[in-house]
């Protein structure tokens, strides 16, 4: 099985809540990790974001984005498992 990784910025709006315990809790099978800085300068700032699998995934609030990681992330498992 493959796995996915989902990477968020310290400084993000993301991390007004607990991402990393929901995602990992509802996806045994996928890392997350919570980087100082990655290298999308001022984008952190401006609206919520992350990187799943070096893929940027983006939305109007953190719940939105959230939602989207989901997606992302069935999307790739379901590619791993195919």
């Amino acid at each position: 099985m493959g796995i996915v990784v989902v990477e968020i910025c310290d400084s993000n709006l993301m991390n007004t809540f607990d991402i990393e315990a929901i995602i990992e809790t509802e996806y045994p099978e996928v890392a997350v990790l919570i980087n100082d800085c990655l290298n999308f300068c001022g984008l952190c700032r401006l609206k919520p974001y992350a990187l799943v699998n070096n893929r940027r995934i983006h939305g109007k609030t953190p719940e939105e984005t959230l939602d989207k990681i989901r997606k992302v992330i069935e999307e790739e498992l379901a590619f791993f498992n195919e």
